[in-house]
This record gives structure tokens, C-alpha cells and sequence, in this order.
């Protein structure tokens, strides 16, 4: 049986189709769990658990709160403008002072990219005691982990699961494609490399000036107008433009960006079977048409949905491989 045998999540890279796959599975259960009348479980009963967020959040912080206090955690939040990091202390500092309150798993999410590489590779006290495990909930430009494994759940759960049963070769030949801004996603970097682990075709499509210089590298193919990314694909994970990130001058007006690449209710009229994805938040009337955001092909919700489960399953294994060692 396979183990997962990961002590910090913090980039997609890490995780095999096996790791995904055990992950899934656990996800499942705790879906079912979710939806019972049941409140919480005591899989992580004497874990504490804090999420530190340095950067503002509404969905990932708080499915994390949520899955954490479902399993029994003892939770603890925190965000950088009532931390001593708005004093001048360092982020080493804070995590290690976080730490020596004896905390078991850390959640972060950071504006700069390779901030939890960062802290996992100078973890620890002086003496080389190892401390808690780092969970990955964003960081700057470079990857978003848990929102590419809840949104590859999702897309799992609708083309790869048969009934109860799960198919050992993930989503083999589905085509899947990336909409939008890729250059400043960290959701993209995150679902490419999951997506292509677990066996199916990925694209992207957007304009060229928010491809990243990269994409060579990234394996993917290229689209240059929503039209033909609607006509290939099985499922579309469509990205707002992130604005708060790009140098001005990117795109050339926002009517041309919604013409070119905006999803629309002609597309699902044309391709009715063809599944929506946003991992929010949504800029309706800009990358997609409200009547898109709420259509029956839409899986909008379900994502959010699954959030919750997939990051129960992540913070139980995670938890279970620290116990081992």
C-alpha cells in the first residue's frame, strides 16, 4: 500500500500520481463526512495547527480553518498586520517564535515566492531539533499546491471516478486547459504539473503577454483564442487577470481581452458538456459571463466544496507521516 511520505507540502512537484491518488481517496471519505450530520472527527485530536497569512484570503484560510476544526485540530489564526512582523521582526523570527509554542503544522500563505522553501530548509532550533510541518497556501507569484490538488479532485471526481471505484490511470487523455493570466498564476504553476502527473493533455490560452517565459519548459500547448481552447478541451479552469501583480501595459483593452478570451454562454451553447472551473475570486463579465459562473456546467462551487475535504486529507496524512517519524 502506498505511503505518503511528504513532511511539509509546499510545491506540486512534489507529489506523484500515487501521492494524488491516496490523497483522492481520503478526500472521498471526508466529502462524505462533510455532507453527513455529523459535525467533526478526532483524526487530528492534539494537533495544533496555526495559519499564518501575510497576504489576504477568504477562500483558502478559511476552508483551511474549516478542515482543521473538523478533524479535532486545536486552531490558531493570525494575519501580518496584528503580528510583530509590522514591528520590523523578521519572518525567520516570527516562525520560529510561532514554533516554540509547540506547533505541530504551519499554513502559510506569503506575498514572496520561496518564502516556505525558505523556512523549511532553516527550520528548526540551534540544537537541530526539528519543528512543525509548512503547508504552502500561496506564495507570491511561484505556486498555490492545495488549490491545484482540490481543483484536480474536482476534475477527478467528475471524468475519472467511476462510482465508488477510481481509475489507476488519473485522468488519462482528458484535455484540460489553463484560461487567462498563467504568467502571474500561482494556481497555474500549481495544475500544470499536478494535471500532467496525473496523466491528461494540458493547455493554456491567453494572451502572449501573460504567458510566462517559461512556457517552453512547462510542457503545455498553446491556444491564442478561446474559440479554439473551447473546441479541444474537456474542461477549462478559466484565471482572472491579476492586476495587482502586472506592470502596466499588458494587455491592450479590457473589450479586446473579454473578445479574445472571455468564456461566454455561446461557448457552453456550442459545447454543452463542456465543464467550467474558477478557483475565485470571479471578475464576472470579464474572464466569464455571469450566466457561465452559474450554469450547470460550472463546477465553481463544487471546487470550494471539495477545498474543504482535499485539505482535511492533506493536513491527515500529514500529520500521520509526522507521527511515524
Amino acid at each position: 500500500m502506498h505511503t505518503f511520505s511528504h513532511r511539509h507540502f509546499i510545491s506540486a512537484y512534489q507529489l506523484s500520481r500515487e501521492d494524488m491518488l491516496l490523497t483522492f481517496r481520503h478526500a472521498t471519505e471526508y466529502l462524505d463526512f462533510l455532507h453527513s450530520s455529523d459535525r467533526k472527527k478526532d483524526d487530528l485530536s492534539g494537533v495544533s495547527v496555526v495559519l499564518a497569512f501575510f497576504e489576504n484570503s477568504t477562500r483558502t484560510r478559511v476552508s483551511f480553518e474549516i478542515a482543521a476544526k473538523r478533524l479535532g485540530a486545536e486552531v490558531t489564526s493570525f494575519q501580518s498586520a496584528a503580528s510583530s512582523v509590522s514591528k520590523g521582526e523578521t519572518l525567520l523570527d516570527t516562525i520560529l517564535n510561532i514554533e516554540a509554542m509547540k506547533v505541530d503544522i504551519l499554513i502559510m500563505r506569503h506575498l514572496y515566492s520561496g518564502a516556505h522553501e525558505f523556512l523549511a530548509t532553516r527550520h528548526g532550533y540551534p540544537n537541530g531539533r526539528v519543528m512543525g510541518s509548512i503547508i504552502n497556501a500561496g506564495d507570491g507569484q511561484h505556486e498555490h499546491p492545495t488549490q491545484g490538488l482540490l481543483d484536480a479532485f474536482t476534475i477527478y471526481q467528475k471524468f475519472g471516478a467511476a462510482g465508488n471505484g477510481f481509475y489507476s490511470d488519473g485522468l488519462k487523455g482528458l484535455k484540460y486547459c489553463l484560461v487567462g493570466d498563467i504568467r502571474h498564476s500561482r494556481v497555474a504553476r500549481s495544475n500544470i504539473p499536478l494535471f500532467k502527473a496525473l496523466g491528461a493533455e494540458v493547455a493554456v490560452c491567453g494572451p502572449g503577454t501573460l504567458m510566462p517565459p517559461d512556457l517552453d519548459a512547462l510542457g503545455v500547448r498553446l491556444f491564442n483564442h478561446i474559440d479554439e481552447a473551447v473546441e479541444w478541451a474537456d474542461a477549462l479552469n478559466v484565471l482572472r487577470i491579476q492586476h495587482e501583480r502586472m506592470e502596466q501595459g499588458l494587455i491592450p483593452t479590457l473589450r479586446e481581452y473579454i473578445s479574445c478570451f472571455g468564456v461566454k454562454r455561446k461557448h457552453l451553447q456550442h459545447k454543452p458538456q463542456l465543464a467550467i472551473l474558477h478557483p475565485g475570486p470571479i471578475n464576472r463579465g470579464i474572464e466569464l459571463e455571469s450566466d457561465v459562473a452559474d450554469a450547470a456546467q460550472s463546477l465553481i462551487l463544487s471546487q470550494v466544496e471539495r477545498g474543504v475535504a482535499v485539505r482535511m486529507a492533506l493536513l491527515k496524512l500529514i500529520a500521520e507521516n509526522r507521527t511515524r517519524k
